[in-house]
């Protein structure tokens, strides 16, 4: 019998860094899929994405937890609400920059996220910064100031600004779990879509749209951000965090790539540069740790 039960025991016989890969991958079909839409405003492309999101992930929850599911929310507490509260604030910002600014220039700031870790951690955990990470940071930002640099339209610079939720809040929210341990970041995802997509729906004068947006809402709740999300899941238990932060560097790359292919958006040449500075500093930083964790061993 092939059902999403079945379906759920061949993805958990997969490996790690193959499933972290596949996350990446329908992760990186975000922008295109908001570009994609023909009618639907901001909030709500936001109210149908993050419902269909809330949906996958309780289907994840229940087929998880089976009749522990509601325990399971109350044993995240409130770390795991307002950690859920947080990250819906990034699902906000993913959304309106991919609808204002191009697919490259969201992609590549929200690969930033290792390195506002590492900040947070520094001025929260008292963990300290190497020089590597010192150095790893000011390219990063050199690079991201060549991205915004050259798109400072109020749209676009808008847009620019919106992305830095994304590893904003995705940071915070790994200070939360390293604060509190014992937190399950399953029913915070769930927190985050249910919350975004009460943002979408007060935010949006009327909730119906064409069955094509629809359709394009249900592709990015359940597959792009539902599926990603489940795959990177599974996949960082079995995967070392230096491995699966190295791997999640392929949405930068194929987000852009996909919008190139399917809408001919072509980013600005300075934007390719940028970006690619700011992926070499991240590819920096994770090297950084990786070879701090061996020597430490």
């Amino acid at each position: 019998k092939f059902n999403f039960k079945n379906i759920m025991n061949i993805v958990k016989n997969l490996p790690g860094p193959l499933l972290i890969f596949l996350g990446a991958l329908s992760l990186s079909t975000g922008g295109l899929i908001v570009k994609s839409f023909e009618g639907a405003t901001l909030w709500q492309i936001l109210f149908w994405r993050s419902l269909f999101f809330s949906l996958t992930v309780l289907t994840f929850l229940i087929i998880s937890y089976k009749k522990e599911t509601i325990k399971a929310f109350y044993e995240s507490g409130l770390p795991g609400f307002f950690g859920g509260i947080i990250l819906s604030f990034g699902f906000c910002g993913y959304v309106f920059a991919m609808y204002n600014t191009t697919v490259a220039n969201t992609n590549f700031i929200i690969s930033l996220q290792i390195l506002f870790l590492a900040i947070f951690g520094y001025f929260f955990l008292k963990e300290k910064i190497s020089a590597l990470t010192l150095f790893s940071i000011v390219l990063a930002l050199s690079g991201v100031l060549l991205m915004v640099g050259n798109s400072l339209t109020p749209g676009e610079l808008s847009g620019n600004l919106a992305a830095f939720t994304m590893p904003i809040t995705f940071a915070v929210l790994i200070m939360i779990v390293r604060k509190f341990p014992s937190v399950d970041m399953v029913p915070a995802q769930f927190v985050a879509g249910l919350s975004s997509c009460l943002i979408g729906y007060f935010f949006s004068s009327q909730i119906l749209i064409s069955p094509h947006d629809i359709f394009l809402g249900f592709l990015a709740g359940f597959f792009q951000v539902g599926f990603g999300f489940i795959f990177i899941t599974i996949g960082a238990r079995t995967t070392p965090s230096a491995v699966v932060g190295i791997i999640m560097m392929s949405e930068a790359i194929f987000g852009p790539l996909w919008a190139w292919i399917f809408i001919n958006e072509q980013p600005p040449f300075i934007v390719l540069i940028g970006g690619s500075i700011v992926l070499f500093a991240v590819l920096l930083q994770f090297l950084n740790k990786f070879f701090s964790k061996k020597e430490a061993n």
